[in-house]
């Protein structure tokens, strides 16, 4: 039987022949990474365990990115902890204060995974690397302790969705929107533990930035992972940041998929997911039928949207105009490069001056820590990934995930708006 790419990645790992769904295989990790608020806890439990060292010191990431900048003293505590075990451990990958970024954009940037690594992470947006051609999946932390150890995990072996992908996107279309359409198509439990396996000539059009924005939400649609093809822009996007050489793999043609979803990317339009589920999508056929939806706050950032094609994006929207009264408009650059490379475009000054806030890089306000809390009643357009209840603060205000380009629209109009309309407003 044919295996699929996800598949032929586990295989590899577990040193099988192959491998079959529903299998469960103990496979070697080229990487284990925690954040914050997973690795401490992992961190007990790898001492609990009787563990006294790591399985490779240069295997393992620690990132200081979600209450970082400290917030508060148990945040301090948190990342001290992590300090100290990354100093004990002689840890290379320790990232905190100057070095820090949001974990998800900072691996790839730093070349820390490649095509062909199997990846886990204490945080459920570690799908992220599949844009690269990578396995990856967010875990517990009792599993990244066990993970920091050994340096193996159990999987079972997923079936996989093949998402043939078709097209170009249009103007002020992005991944964002793709993945939103996709997930409101099958729902937040519609590929539930299995692989969303991305091909087709329209995938190839795709930005590497629009691919690890994609993976990033296969967990939204409760995917075990999500993985694209390994092309010339992936693999020109792996040399440039230093990563090892790929192991690129290929699904079989005589692989068995459970279902085929086919999409048009010229198709796709701007899209916003409405509180409180990522499958709450609306296209704006629909939003204008419902009337204005007021806003009191954007957030332009995270592991699925801070990176500097994005930025740029938000730039092209804000440049010229102004913040509307009464909204505030948070930008996050999701790493120190990307906040140099957009000083050094003069997107920053575009942000300043249309009356946004800056932020260092931070998960801050995407899981409600701090840099952007929501009061009661309020609602905020975020490039965020969650919009669960309370998920950006107090459980009466709401989160309506979308674009940088439809959030910065929004910005600028003070309610929900298509970047495509701006103009005409």
């Amino acid at each position: 039987m044919g295996m699929t790419r996800t598949q032929k990645l586990l295989a590899r790992a577990a040193g099988l022949a192959e491998v079959k769904p529903g299998q469960l295989v103990l496979a070697r990790l080229d990487r284990v990474l925690g954040n914050d608020i997973t690795a401490p806890v992992a961190i007990n439990e790898f001492r609990a365990m009787g563990a006294s060292e790591v399985f490779d010191p240069n295997k393992v990431s620690l990132v200081m990115d979600h209450f970082a900048p400290n917030k508060d003293i148990k945040a301090a505590t948190q990342c001290q902890l992590c300090r100290n075990f990354a100093t004990e451990m002689g840890i290379a990958g320790f990232y905190d204060g100057g070095e820090m970024g949001v974990e998800h954009a900072l691996l790839p940037e730093k070349g820390l995974v490649t095509a062909g690594d199997v990846i886990i992470g204490a945080d459920s947006h570690t799908c992220t690397y599949g844009a690269l051609g990578a396995f990856a999946t967010g875990v517990g932390s009792t599993d990244m302790a066990v993970g920091m150890a050994k340096g193996k995990a159990w999987f079972k072996v997923p079936e996989a969705i093949r998402v043939v992908l078709t097209g170009r996107l249009g103007p002020m279309v992005s991944g964002k929107d793709l993945i939103l359409t996709l997930i409101g198509m099958i729902g937040v439990d519609g590929a539930l533990y299995q692989s969303l396996e991305f091909c087709g000539e329209g995938a190839e059009s795709l930005s590497v930035s629009d691919r690890l924005c994609v993976c990033n939400m296969a967990i939204e649609a409760g995917a075990k992972n999500g993985i694209f093809p390994v092309d010339d822009l992936a693999r020109a996007f792996l040399a440039e940041a230093g990563a090892a050489p790929p192991r690129e793999v290929v699904p079989d043609p005589d692989a068995t998929y459970a279902r085929t979803i086919e999409l048009d990317l010229g198709a796709i339009a701007p899209t916003v997911a409405f509180p409180h589920l990522p499958e709450n999508t609306r296209n704006f056929d629909e939003i204008a039928a419902l009337g204005p939806v007021t806003i009191d706050q954007v957030v332009i950032g995270s592991c699925t949207n801070g990176r500097l094609e994005d930025l740029q994006v938000a730039a092209e929207v804000l440049r010229g105009r102004t913040v509307a009264k009464g909204v505030r408009a948070l930008v996050i650059p999701a790493t120190q490069k990307i906040y140099l490379d957009a000083m050094e475009q003069g997107l920053l000054r575009v942000f300043i001056e249309a009356g946004a806030l800056v932020s260092t890089p931070t998960c801050g306000p995407c899981l409600g820590g701090h840099m952007g809390i929501l009061a009661p009643g309020e609602r905020a357009v975020a490039t965020t990934n969650r919009n669960f209840v309370g998920r950006m603060g107090h459980p009466e205000s709401e989160v309506y995930l979308a674009s940088p380009a439809t959030a910065a629209a929004s910005a600028v109009t003070g309610r929900i708006t298509n970047p495509l309309d701006l103009e005409r407003l």
